[in-house]
């Protein structure tokens, strides 16, 4: 009989770094997040839906990078230790080859103190739209270049930069990564069409 597990938010809020690493390890059928004030959220499995749509945007990003070469792509299992302690798995992020080679070898075994250059959120069924814009203002004040929040039921998308925090919300289109993901252009009407 399956049994379960049900963790009182005391006993896993206010982890040290390395005390979070080894939680998460310990429960490695669960996903987890950590917010500013080190309150450990779970994070549940993504949909059979969601989880196509992550990972079909994420292909589109890496087959960027591979003809480039700047940086790194990383997936949403991937945890960053960002400057205000929150350690977040954004969808999919990127961090440029400069910026990855500066990272301690140590560091990199765990969830790296390292804030990417590009992150991107795709809403699910179960996200909050307003909890995603808080979650995409976080990472740019943390220093998250550029952040595309894309909402991929109503068709439309987020841009988020240092100079602007508070977009306003665009159809789908083509859109560029600017000086971020130099040569990126993505037709978000393409991409998401090949899986809706």
């Amino acid at each position: 009989m399956t049994q379960i597990l049900k963790i009182p938010k005391l006993e896993y809020a206010g982890f040290t770094d390395d005390e979070f690493f080894d939680f998460c390890m310990a429960n490695e059928g669960l996903k987890f997040e950590r917010n500013s004030k080190k309150e450990s959220i779970i994070i549940p499995p993504t949909s059979y839906e969601s989880g196509m749509q992550e990972s079909t945007f994420a292909f589109h990003i890496q087959l960027w990078n591979h003809i480039h070469k700047k940086g790194f792509v990383f997936s949403s299992q991937t945890g960053f230790t960002l400057p205000n302690d929150a350690i977040r798995s954004p969808d999919c992020a990127w961090i440029s080859r400069e910026k990855h080679n500066r990272i301690p070898l140590e560091d990199r075994k765990k969830f790296a103190h390292v804030v990417p250059d590009f992150v991107a959120e795709i809403k699910s069924y179960s996200d909050s739209w307003k909890g995603l814009q808080e979650k995409m203002v976080e990472y740019i004040e943390n220093g998250v270049q550029l952040g595309w929040l894309i909402n991929p039921f109503d068709k439309r998308v987020m841009i988020y930069t240092p100079e602007n925090v508070n977009p306003i919300e665009q159809d789908f289109g083509i859109i560029t990564g600017g000086s971020i993901l130099d040569g990126l252009e993505i037709d978000l009407r393409t991409v998401f069409q090949e899986i809706l």
